[in-house]
């Protein structure tokens, strides 16, 4: 009997190079999987997915979506402190999301009329990809994002290939995900306000201190605005508002900004709105739209409607004489104290000294 030889010969040697190119691709897989498990920082996480993914498997286009709802809303902007992240993020609604993946948990390989899925892609990319593999990520059983893996050329992810070890990926980047939600969260409620939920004074010093930081590196502009809550009826200040009402103005203005915006409380009882790349007069527009908000919808506590207004004062890195963090908070601050003086007027009114 005479082994390889001939045709057969050529069909065994093709096998045996698919298989080695498989274990290979299995290898590969494994050692990401490794890489990330023992990961226990929600930035850290990506970082190391999306780069080992890239550098692995040769990938041109890697990137993540998430959602802009649900228990990842107060960590994404985290997420955009790497340089590594930051261009690899895209963020959506969860009815945009679903809308294109499905309530399906497998993956999806894509490589023909891709314009549906433009919606998640970063803007740079949205041209140049000509196949398309997204993973399903999930936390507690929800869809809260897709791991991206995209190409130039439309064989490089073609449906019906084989996805097992994509699946696979995907689901030990929601376990760790889970872990790493879990323990953020450890490190967030240190750093809460109790009575509304939001960033406390010391966080948000922290992040403003990081966000201006980044602003003259990147040449981008900030802006923040800080805010007093007032009830009507007795001009009592949101510092000795009831609790449940400070909870409820915080929760209604949690959503009216970004998810890349950060929100927090700030000395003497003051709300405060960080702006990461927003001009003084895109901001002006968030402040009307929040006092317009506030003072048509009044907050019901048993019995009572309790009608509320809001004053607010405006800085940004395009002001004259801001040089740091700090100084762009006093001038927010004068602003403010500005707006106080000005007695009954909303903000609309107040526009022209809120952004000098």
């Amino acid at each position: 009997m005479e082994y390889g030889t001939g045709e057969g010969m050529n069909d065994l040697d093709a096998i045996l190079e698919r298989l080695e190119r498989n274990e290979e691709i299995a290898r590969k897989f494994f050692e990401v999987e490794v890489t990330i498990l023992s990961v226990l920082n929600f930035k850290d996480l990506f970082e190391r997915l999306l780069t080992e993914i890239r550098e692995k498997f040769a990938i041109p286009y890697v990137w993540i979506t998430l959602t802009e709802e649900g228990d990842l809303a107060p960590l994404i902007p985290v997420l955009f402190d790497s340089d590594v992240v930051r261009q690899r993020l895209s963020v959506v609604s969860r009815d945009t999301l679903l809308g294109l993946i499905g309530s399906s948990r497998e993956p999806i390989l894509v490589n023909e009329d891709l314009s549906p899925f433009y919606k998640l892609f970063p803007d740079h990319e949205k041209y140049l990809i000509r196949s398309l593999a997204l993973a399903p990520i999930t936390l507690n059983g929800d869809v809260v994002g897709t791991l991206n893996l995209g190409d130039a050329s439309p064989d490089r992810y073609v449906p019906g290939m084989d996805t097992t070890l994509l699946k696979r990926l995907a689901i030990k980047v929601s376990v760790c995900l889970s872990n790493v939600v879990a323990h953020e969260r450890v490190k967030l409620s240190s750093s809460r306000d109790e009575v509304t939920g939001l960033l406390n004074a010391r966080a948000i010093e922290e992040i403003l201190a990081r966000e201006f930081q980044r602003a003259i590196r990147y040449e981008n502009t900030l802006s923040v605005i800080l805010m007093e809550i007032e009830d009507q009826v007795s001009h009592e200040s949101k510092g000795n508002l009831p609790r449940e009402v400070a909870g409820r103005v915080a929760k209604e203005m949690r959503s009216l900004v970004r998810v890349t915006d950060v929100l927090g409380t700030y000395k003497q009882g003051e709300f405060v709105v960080i702006l990461p790349s927003t001009t003084k007069k895109k901001a002006m527009k968030l402040l009307e739209r929040l006092s317009l908000h506030i003072s048509e919808n009044p907050i019901q506590v048993e019995d009572n409607s309790i009608e509320l207004r809001l004053k607010g004062g405006i800085a940004s890195t395009e002001d004259a004489g801001v040089i740091d963090a700090r100084s762009l908070v006093r001038r927010a601050s004068e602003m403010l104290a500005r707006h106080r003086r000005g007695g009954s007027k909303d903000v609309s009114n107040y526009s022209t000294p809120a952004i000098e």
